[in-house]
């Protein structure tokens, strides 16, 4: 048996995490302003999600400029954007069985 919650990625999972991986999914990029708002969650709070993000090699984190003043743009990358696909894929299949089990 492989239930299809085997398939889920540990580190997309978490709400906030998941949060932002769909924001970014939509855009080629966002500014770290944009997502906090979205996903409305504190600056900290974004910083430590997309670092965990970052290092699972799920988003890239760009840093530069408009005129004087410093931006951040986030962005999935291929990897981030083929886990969270399997992600959502797993979630179907699990909705799907359990629809099938009733």
């Amino acid at each position: 048996m492989n239930h299809p919650r085997h398939d889920l990625d540990e580190v997309i999972h978490a709400p906030v995490r998941f949060s932002i991986v769909a924001v970014l999914a939509a855009a080629e990029k966002a500014e770290f302003a944009y997502v906090r708002d979205t996903v409305e969650v504190s600056d900290s709070v974004l910083s430590k999600q997309a670092a965990t993000l970052e290092k699972a090699g799920y988003i890239k984190v760009t840093k530069g400029f408009v005129g004087k003043r410093p931006r951040t743009w986030l962005s999935l990358t291929a990897r981030g954007r083929e886990a969270f696909a399997a992600h959502c894929a797993a979630l179907q299949a699990i909705s799907e069985s359990a629809r099938a089990s009733a």
